[in-house]
């Protein structure tokens, strides 16, 4: 019996990521698998959904570095798993079996949350020794491994890429008055999800819906919706200045089971990043049948390729274009309803989560 091990503290209650709806999928791949699963976690971690075989060993400890390299690796080899797979770039330097890192991207080097002079090349070093450490890397894109591979230094063959999966709940659903009430949500509305960090880009969002024509703006509410209150103070603070509060509508983490109707029921989903591993707000969205506006950087263009209008994010007047394109022209928002629809349907479970679970079989039996 193979027993997988994974680090799953981004599953915390009431939190969503794209690094926990990553850890979902492959959980639901690996409890309809051979394997046994044991989830990893802390104090705050919470498996969302109840699945066979897949159960949670929380390790206590009050010191991030202590938890990763002392007390996973004594619990790995008490619980004798077969390998581990870590959803972030760094692992156990010393664990009892072979460690499988997926990394999504590098944002943490280019954006760091704490800034100082030596902080990206401390974080280069230190993801490049993981990654010569472990036994295999997952990449989410072509885009993704490249950045790896140059960045870290890794051999091109050590690194799989395998798409994130696409959830079942993620399909075409009515926004209800109620869900939308819940939220302050007035149809027809533009939508951003996701955080609030600098490199998602959105001063230049609200300054292109601002530049809007009049009767698109005052017809149209603007929702970023994210639990990323750090960063949403800015924000608010631009959409003062700009003189569109009464416009631009900031709901907060939109709670899982309503999300499908959010992206439903959306006139137009916009991601203007301009750095993503993957993007895949796009690809849900999409899914929902929603038309789709983004960036035309990194992963993003790869993942919705002819599905979405692609803009250069850092050109304000171009991203007002195509978000008013898209508002007034009802055949090309069907166009981009169905291309998107088709699109999401190849990011199936056997071509995302499956395809892990048949790396780490291979990594245990090497």
């Amino acid at each position: 019996m193979i027993r997988v091990g994974i680090d799953g503290r981004e599953l915390a209650a009431g939190v969503r990521t794209g690094i926990g709806r990553y850890l979902i999928e492959v959980l639901r791949a690996a409890s309809q698998s051979e394997a046994e699963c044991i989830v990893y976690g802390d104090h705050n971690t919470r498996l969302p959904v109840t699945l066979p075989k897949v159960t949670l060993q929380t390790i206590e400890s009050h010191w991030t570095q202590w938890w990763d390299q002392v007390s996973l690796p004594l619990q790995l080899a008490r619980d004798r798993i077969s390998v581990f797979l870590s959803p972030y770039y760094k692992g156990p330097l010393y664990p009892p079996c072979p460690v499988v890192l997926t990394i999504h991207d590098l944002y943490f080097i280019r954006y760091p949350k704490k800034r100082w002079p030596s902080h990206g090349a401390l974080t280069t070093r230190l993801a490049r020794l993981y990654a010569s450490r472990a036994a295999a890397i997952i990449a989410v894109s072509e885009y993704s491994k490249r950045s790896i591979v140059e960045r870290l230094g890794v051999s091109p063959g050590k690194v799989t890429v395998i798409p994130d999966a696409l959830g079942p709940e993620f399909k075409p659903e009515p926004l209800t008055e109620f869900v939308a009430a819940r939220y302050g949500i007035v149809p027809p509305y533009i939508l951003y999800v996701g955080n609030f960090r600098p490199h998602k880009n959105l001063p230049r969002l609200i300054r292109a819906f601002a530049n809007l024509s009049k009767p698109l703006r005052d017809t149209h509410q603007l929702v970023l919706a994210g639990g990323d209150w750090e960063h949403r103070q800015t924000l608010a603070g631009l959409v003062r200045d700009l003189g569109i509060s009464d416009r631009v509508l900031f709901p907060g983490r939109i709670e899982d089971s309503h999300l499908p109707a959010v992206y439903s029921g959306c006139g137009l989903f916009v991601l203007p990043s301009l750095e993503e591993g993957f993007g895949l707000p796009a690809l849900e969205a999409m899914a929902c049948g929603a038309p789709v506006v983004a960036g035309n950087r990194a992963a993003i263009p790869e993942v919705v390729d002819k599905a979405a209008i692609l803009v250069d994010p850092e050109n304000v007047p171009a991203m007002t274009e195509a978000i008013a394109q898209v508002l007034s022209v009802s055949d090309l928002r069907e166009t981009l309803r169905q291309s998107g629809l088709a699109r999401a349907m190849e990011f199936s479970s056997d071509r995302t989560s499956g395809r892990v679970l048949a790396l780490l079989y291979k990594v245990c039996r090497a």
